[in-house]
């Protein structure tokens, strides 16, 4: 039996213009349960905080981010008739108030999976903040199709952010 696996990597960059202070914009990117109201691909019900592993647990305990936020979160992507789900954990790697957040997975099932991040840099500008997000897939299914999914939830993305920053 011979089995192959086919492995691409989507990037996606959002730039985001928006009328607040870095520290409103980045209240809001810096809890991946907003992202929800964020990105369509987020499914509205299912993103839920997970408690820490214990870190008595032996194995695990070399996985854990330094008992950093964990979210299960649930991706839903359509395109025509077809549908997929992914379910993930998502740990918050990387949180430097007001300028930069980093979502990864990191699955504590001792297997190997596909790459999914997030990077959220904010910097002021002389009107508000500048916000980019890029996103980051490494796994085979569905890799051509999410890049077209993405692209047409930039727009949505942009003003979510921007009605949830200034509508507190």
């Amino acid at each position: 039996m011979v089995s192959c696996l086919y492995h691409e990597r989507v990037q996606h960059e959002v730039n985001i213009k928006v009328d607040a202070a870095p520290d409103d914009v980045f209240a809001v990117v810096a809890d991946l349960g907003h992202y929800d109201q964020l990105l369509d691909i987020v499914h509205k019900t299912d993103v839920e905080p997970i408690p820490a592993p214990r870190p008595t647990d032996a194995d695990i305990a070399d996985e854990i981010t330094d008992g950093a936020p964990a979210w299960s979160v649930t991706l839903r992507a359509k395109l025509g008739p077809l549908a997929r789900s992914k379910r993930l954990r998502m740990v918050r790697a990387l949180h430097q108030p007001p300028g930069a957040v980093r979502f990864e997975r990191q699955e504590l099932d001792g297997r190997e999976h596909s790459t999914w991040t997030l990077s959220v840099t904010v910097a002021p500008t002389p009107t508000g903040s500048q916000v980019i997000m890029a996103l980051e897939y490494g796994g085979g299914l569905w890799s051509s199709a999410l890049g077209g999914i993405l692209e047409t939830q930039v727009e949505r993305a942009s003003a979510n952010l921007r009605r949830m920053v200034t509508t507190g």
